[in-house]
């Protein structure tokens, strides 16, 4: 007795199954390969100069921003967590962190890089009107007097190592990206940002040597 045909339909989900699970199993394969190689074949050169190149721009962004709003800015550097962030002076000669703007919001960098300021070269004089306000002594940190011990939330914040001027000058700096992968076989790789006093900033690199 001839026996009944299985519908073509059912004929293929039967015929195709094995072959759709070997199909799905090559492209996880594909996809877990492309996964470990975006995660350790990244180009930290260029991953160095992306971190350079965001905080170039955002100083100069940051330039335009204390001259139209005429207000007196600076940049903080806290290398031991490798972080920075944009503050402003406030009507009480008082630093305070730029709250209500995100590009100027505390930025971390990433766990294999790091940075070195160098502030030797600043020509300040007792003509800058920031420093006839009292705000900085001679050793440029905040004055005793301005400084409260208490609670965390009482503490003045640090004065920044870098001011922007609502003439939009910048005081000269030079600050160093590092990358040193330490017993690794890759080779160290270092950009440099410089402001020698109007922006735009200048940034050299890759180095092969940490500047000076």
């Amino acid at each position: 007795m001839k026996q009944p045909q299985q519908p073509l339909s059912t004929r293929a989900m039967q015929g195709f199954t094995l072959l759709e699970v070997m199909l799905v199993m090559v492209l996880m394969g594909l996809a877990a390969s492309f996964v470990v190689f975006n995660a350790f074949g990244v180009n930290q050169s260029d991953q160095l100069k992306k971190e350079a190149n965001r905080l170039q721009v955002l100083m100069d962004m940051a330039s335009d921003y204390a001259v139209l709003n005429q207000r007196q800015l600076g940049v903080r550097f806290e290398k031991e967590r490798r972080e920075y962030y944009f503050v402003y002076l406030d009507d009480d000669d008082k630093w305070q962190k730029i709250n209500n703007e995100k590009l100027y919001a505390p930025h971390t960098l990433a766990d294999q890089f790091t940075f070195s300021l160098n502030l030797d070269d600043l020509p300040w004089d007792t003509e800058d009107q920031l420093f006839e306000r009292d705000v900085f002594d001679e050793n440029f940190s905040l004055d005793d007097t301005s400084t409260n011990i208490g609670d965390e939330e009482e503490k003045v914040l640090p004065p920044p190592q870098v001011l922007i001027m609502s003439s939009g000058e910048i005081t000269p700096f030079s600050l160093a990206f590092i990358y040193e992968p330490g017993l690794s076989s890759e080779q160290p790789v270092y950009f440099e940002l410089q402001n020698k006093d109007i922006p735009p900033l200048l940034l050299n690199g890759p180095l092969e040597n940490l500047p000076e």
